[in-house]
């Protein structure tokens, strides 16, 4: 099966997780930082789950799994040890044509959900298809390796530039040449290497002699 690759806007979506474990913890977590808006049903909680409820994150549902609890959802994760109980799950989201994910049970699943690298604004997701998670957390911790925090200054950076550039009136042809240059330069290695000087000489060595440099600098930190 080939499936497509997305990135979802998740800023208030209501998302359903069924169970109170560890797996569910790092599912509701994720969610979390993305700004969904998180139920959760289960009859116990991990202690950090608890938390959570507790400090007005996630809303709590301490009952046994019931279809009701799909009403007004728009994506599920059911993350139980039951398989059965996951099996369920997955039958009534789907009949109410509501995306799913049971915990490795890919054939219950409507989505699966990558392996993770995440540097700020800079998200790299790996999947087997669910042929091989391990060989997904495999790829993932040499990616982690290669991509570092300089990553994510450097994309702080982009941004400012972009909005710099691209408000200064110059041709698409100058525009993509800069954009391309500046990603061809060592400002990656300078900023892995705290080397704001040689972030500077690049950047004055590539952009237009108009543009506010101290500007574009002054809040760029590892």
């Amino acid at each position: 099966m080939v499936y497509y690759p997305v990135f979802l806007k998740m800023d208030g979506v209501v998302v359903l997780v069924v169970g109170g474990g560890r797996v569910s913890e790092r599912k509701v977590e994720t969610l979390i930082e993305c700004g969904a808006s998180v139920r959760i049903v289960a009859r116990e909680l991990t202690h950090r789950l608890r938390a959570l409820v507790e400090g007005g994150f996630i809303l709590w549902i301490g009952q046994e799994y019931e279809e009701l609890h799909l009403d007004g959802v728009a994506l599920v994760f059911s993350a139980t040890n039951d398989s059965r109980l996951n099996h369920k799950v997955s039958q009534g989201a789907i009949r109410r044509g509501i995306l799913v994910n049971a915990v490795d049970q890919p054939e219950d699943c409507s989505f699966i959900v990558p392996s993770i690298v995440r540097r700020k604004d800079l998200t790299i997701a790996i999947s087997t298809s669910g042929k091989s998670p391990a060989l997904a957390k495999a790829i993932r911790r040499q990616l982690e390796h290669q991509f570092g925090k300089e990553y994510e200054a450097f994309l702080d950076l982009m941004g400012r530039l972009r909005k710099e550039v691209l408000s200064a009136g110059f041709s698409q042809e100058e525009n993509s040449r800069i954009f391309h240059n500046i990603v061809d330069s060592d400002i990656l290695k300078a900023l892995a290497e705290y080397d704001w000087q040689s972030v500077e000489a690049e950047l004055r060595r590539i952009l237009p002699p108009t543009l506010d440099l101290k500007h574009l600098l002054s809040k760029e930190k590892l």
